[in-house]
């Protein structure tokens, strides 16, 4: 790829931004991101790559899956995230909900049910945790894929049915789950039509020495948490997620993100390749991460860094021998390095 002519383009693509978003408008939005990081940074130690892409699964209107071994933050992050943000400016937090996935959890437990009240001789609607704006879905693959799929309409069209009645959910409505990939027993792996509603599957990873040293001295999920005010309303959110449709990708990028995807379904080591929401998803991620990086507009690395985490864990290999991330990956640069300049 050549450098030179990149950079032009670059400088092209900030000029067409201006004409959505102003540069004011788009400092403030970083700024304003980059509190949040700051923020949740004071209890994740050392993990600034992995906040950022949950804010940008955040401001993208998807879902996160986290995908990681026991101990390592993923429930600290979600309920800190939860703990930012207000239902109003400087009030009380957003609804947090928590549920833990085991095999005797049933659909109406997730989504709620009617129950009969004998006061008013009629059946009454009790919403489940699905009805709040943050929900923590724990080893969700530790239930069944009836259970599983209970998540599925709310995911994709934020709203419920319950028998007739069809219930909306809060605009913000931002789903966390967390699966361990290590111990398989008892576990039902998700169903692709499941993950597929997934915007993007991330990991934790160990901290460094010394972000750890600072972890065990000072416990921030035991000190810091509770002391977190909210410093956002979720309207703020609302905003930020409609700022990210004005971010600027240019065509050819465009293009580039339907050829990953198209690619996927003739790569001889992939049995079924990803379907058309996966673009759809890419875009929409790489517009969301260019704001939290404090762009108007979509460039290369945006795409590099998040084709693997939106489109490999959509791909059904036919040997467990392929690596999905470093498969896409390769499949991104290839569709990168033949731009057009």
């Amino acid at each position: 790829m050549n450098i030179s002519k990149s950079k032009k383009t670059q400088k092209l693509n900030k000029k067409k931004a201006n004409q959505y978003l102003s540069e004011l408008e788009i400092e403030k939005n970083h700024n304003f991101i980059l509190t949040l990081v700051q923020n949740l940074e004071r209890i994740i130690r050392g993990k600034r790559e992995t906040i950022e892409l949950l804010l940008t699964g955040l401001l993208a209107g998807g879902h996160i899956l986290i995908e990681d071994v026991p101990g390592l933050g993923k429930t600290t992050l979600a309920k800190a995230l939860a703990h930012l943000i207000g239902m109003k400016k400087r009030g009380k937090p957003v609804i947090f909900k928590r549920i833990q996935f085991t095999p005797d959890l049933l659909p109406y437990d997730i989504t709620g049910v009617d129950i009969f009240d004998p006061k008013k001789n009629s059946f009454v609607f009790l919403p489940g945790p699905a009805f709040s704006n943050i929900l923590l879905a724990d080893e969700i693959n530790r239930t069944t894929p009836k259970v599983q799929s209970a998540l599925l309409e709310v995911m994709a069209e934020n709203q419920i049915t319950v028998g007739n009645i069809t219930h909306k959910v809060d605009p913000l409505f931002f789903v966390i789950a967390t699966q361990n990939p290590v111990e398989t027993e008892g576990t039902y792996p998700l169903p692709l039509a499941q993950i597929d509603r997934f915007l993007m599957k991330i990991s934790i990873g160990y901290p460094a020495l010394e972000e750890e040293i600072d972890i065990v001295k000072e416990d921030p999920a035991f000190t810091i948490m509770p002391k977190i005010q909210p410093i956002c309303g979720k309207s703020d959110i609302l905003k930020l997620q409609k700022d990210v449709r004005n971010i600027y990708c240019d065509d050819r990028l465009a293009r580039v993100i339907v050829v990953i995807v198209s690619e996927t379904r003739k790569h001889r080591g992939i049995e079924l390749g990803a379907s058309p929401r996966a673009g759809l998803m890419l875009i929409k991620a790489a517009r969301a991460l260019a704001l939290v990086r404090g762009r108007g507009y979509v460039i290369d690395q945006d795409i590099v860094e998040l084709a693997p985490h939106v489109v490999a864990h959509r791909l059904r290999l036919k040997t467990f021998k392929l690596n999905p991330d470093d498969l896409i990956r390769e499949i991104t640069l290839d569709a990168l390095s033949k731009i057009k300049y």
